[in-house]
């Protein structure tokens, strides 16, 4: 048996996300640039998710930028608050993933900006009274907070955070690429500025995301050229890919009641045979807190040993992390920040719609025999 529990850094190709990107690869292959017929037919296809997406989260279609993934929108959204809004205060927290984080250190150090933390409790909750405080100081900021973290799972209250920054004027930046397509987003609602996707977390393709973007926000080009996405985003538009990432969204938001229950019934289940099989294991953050995290996320932490988990599992065929694939080596900063025990060994197990009760058993039962021989 072959299991995947890495979901947090990819999914698999949802198969009828395939079937609706196939004709775009195959035959409806025109660059959308292009005044024929064959350019037409693509322009179209681009409006047309254009229209859709924005339809899924309560957007005008014009807000929806496509971008090749989820760091290059957060790249675009910070850098547009600051070089086009005059931003010069952010306030975000340790626990962002780096697209965030070295964006706005590379702008620190280049002076156009200072930055500004949340507090936050032991567990990574974050302290909305801090951040209170901190507009209060400094009202017209950017505030840069994400949905979900992809190493624990703990979820961010961001309507919360929305009442806040426009009860001070302050522009919001989340980055929702854990949570879109798991849950359901109204940017009118959550009052959000910008908000940072990404196909690949929810069975769509890699290399292709979104940014949307509140009407009347400066946006600043990253990439120059051609006048493409109204001229904010130059280069040829991936068509397959654009098609595939609405595609993938759309059905995610048909299933999210179901899938989010079944789901959150394997990780609950993996839980408690987590804590009868390995002794002194312990969650990270808010990991194991059903209302508190997200429910495709766990972040496991146990104690030491001789043998490497990761690469035990690996050799049992269950694939799995040690936290961000984006971050691998040394304990990440995510870790370091909610104050983990270095000295401890950490697993993320993330799981998909594809997951199966007989996979988590496996799970469980190699899990056993690996601490059986420990103890040993």
């Amino acid at each position: 048996m072959r299991v995947y529990l890495d979901n947090a850094a990819t999914t698999p190709l949802d198969k009828e996300v395939f079937e609706a990107m196939t004709p775009y690869l195959l035959n409806h292959f025109g660059n959308p640039s292009s005044h024929h017929e064959h350019g037409r037919e693509a322009k179209q296809a681009i409006e047309q998710c254009r229209a859709a997406i924005a339809g899924l989260l309560n957007a005008h279609p014009e807000e929806i930028i496509f971008t090749s993934g989820g760091t290059e929108a957060d790249n675009m959204a910070i850098l547009s608050a600051v070089r086009g809004e005059g931003i010069r205060h952010v306030i975000t927290t340790p626990f962002e993933h780096h697209a965030v984080l070295n964006t706005l250190k590379s702008l620190e150090t280049n002076g156009e900006i200072w930055v500004s933390y949340i507090k936050h409790d032991e567990n990574g909750t974050l302290d909305l009274t801090h951040l209170e405080y901190l507009l209060q100081t400094s009202p017209r900021s950017l505030v840069s907070v994400m949905h979900a973290n992809n190493e624990v799972g703990n979820l961010n209250d961001i309507e919360a955070i929305g009442n806040i920054c426009e009860k001070y004027n302050a522009l919001f930046h989340t980055d929702t690429v854990q949570t879109i397509g798991h849950y359901r987003h109204d940017v009118k609602k959550l009052k959000v500025h910008f908000l940072a996707a990404s196909a690949h977390k929810f069975h769509g393709p890699k290399g292709v995301g979104f940014l949307y973007c509140r009407k009347g926000i400066k946006l600043t080009q990253l990439i120059h050229g051609g006048g493409q996405e109204a001229k904010l985003r130059a280069g040829t538009e991936n068509i397959p890919g654009i098609v595939g990432l609405t595609k993938a969204l759309e059905i995610a938001c048909n299933d999210i009641d179901d899938h989010s229950q079944y789901i959150q019934s394997l990780k609950d289940e993996l839980i408690r045979n987590l804590v009868e099989v390995i002794p002194g294991v312990q969650f990270n953050g808010n990991s194991a807190n059903a209302d508190l995290s997200l429910y495709t996320v766990l972040s496991v932490s146990v104690p030491s040993s001789s043998t490497d988990l990761l690469r035990c599992l690996d050799g049992y065929k269950i694939s799995v992390s040690g936290g961000s694939a984006c971050s691998s080596g040394s304990q990440s900063h995510v870790l370091k920040a909610l104050g983990t025990d270095p000295g401890r060994d950490t697993v993320r197990f993330s799981f998909s719609k594809y997951n199966t009760t007989q996979e988590i058993a496996y799970v469980i039962e190699k899990l056993a025999s690996i601490y059986q021989l420990v103890a040993a």
